[in-house]
């Protein structure tokens, strides 16, 4: 199965783009600031017990229940291939859901199965969900499953409307993802980490996780995203885009259902629309979205809420494509 990504690719940087989640009001001057002073120059703490003992506080757990991981994306292949040996079975899958999941269940050699099927022994939720950016239909069930049970929560941050079902006791349950480097408008810097649930019955799968992950998951910069992501200047910056965004994206579903665009409701900074032309001839034009075949969700397309620039570009394409 081929990795699927929005973003920059063979041919650079779209001079628009809408293919990727990043928090188009950034980059986080604070977080910029943190990474600035990074030092380069020196290996950083291969345990990150700094980074670990600064999420823990925040979270409100013990330091030994942060795991931390190079990206997300490397996260998912570990704990799909830590799982396979501690807990082997199906791995459930949202129906629309990202990629790489499907794609580490398969290098594992395991069958990929609905979100509700009882079979399963690794299940993956994820709330806001993408590509839809929806809330997790199965999050109550999921809860009671057997097994283990990831929540991404990376785009929770950047949620612009509604509450999570997925509440404090809830995720105390379960593995839950972070990636900050979305919500800050950094996702060249890549840095995640998970909160492990509570329990002796998890300490295997920690030592696993723990003895599977290279040396240093993270370099100075990864460091310095994750010990910023918690600061005060960071998490008010971060509010105040929230708003911003939602102006950006009623001016933006506004757009393009007045082209008579079919888009979808989302509680996050992005969406799926059903654009009616070649995704190519509109990257060719300078534009990128991202296309969501490999989400499961052929002939429509996700695209992130941008500035009015941005937006503008969009629709100039989109009316010469449909001109010619």
């Amino acid at each position: 199965m081929t990795a699927r990504h929005g973003g920059p690719d063979a041919r650079g940087a779209a001079r628009f783009d809408f293919s990727t989640n990043s928090n188009a009001a950034g980059p986080c001057e604070a977080a910029l600031q943190a990474l600035r002073q990074a030092d380069l120059t020196r290996y950083p703490d291969p345990a990150h017990t700094a980074v670990c003992e600064a999420l823990a506080a925040w979270h409100g757990v013990v330091p030994a229940r942060i795991v931390i991981a190079a990206s997300a994306s490397e996260f998912i292949q570990r704990f799909t291939a830590v799982s396979t040996r501690l807990a082997p079975g199906a791995v459930a899958l949202p129906l629309h859901a990202y990629g790489d999941c499907a794609r580490a269940a398969v290098a594992c050699g395991r069958e990929c199965v609905q979100a509700d099927d009882p079979a399963a022994t690794l299940r993956w939720c994820c709330d806001p969900s993408s590509p839809l950016g929806v809330d997790d239909p199965h999050s109550t069930g999921i809860r009671r499953a057997p097994g283990a049970t990831v929540l991404d929560a990376v785009y929770a941050p950047l949620r612009l409307q509604g509450r999570s079902a997925w509440d404090a006791a809830a995720q105390a349950a379960v593995f839950t993802l972070h990636s900050p480097n979305k919500a800050l408008g950094l996702t060249g810097v890549r840095a995640a980490y998970a909160v492990a649930p509570a329990g002796e019955e998890w300490q295997p799968w920690l030592l696993a996780l723990q003895a599977t992950a290279p040396s240093w998951p993270l370099g100075a910069d990864g460091v310095a995203l994750l010990l910023a992501w918690p600061s005060v200047a960071v998490q008010e910056w971060l509010a105040g885009t929230l708003d911003t965004l939602r102006e950006w994206k009623v001016l933006q579903t506004s757009a393009l259902q007045a082209l008579g665009i079919e888009v979808r409701d989302s509680v996050t900074p992005f969406f799926c629309a059903r654009l009616g032309v070649p995704l190519h001839e509109l990257r060719a034009l300078g534009v990128q979205v991202r296309d969501t075949t490999s989400f499961g969700l052929p002939g429509w397309a996700r695209l992130s809420v941008q500035p009015l620039a941005a937006q503008g570009a969009l629709m100039n394409a989109l009316l010469g494509l449909r001109a010619v």
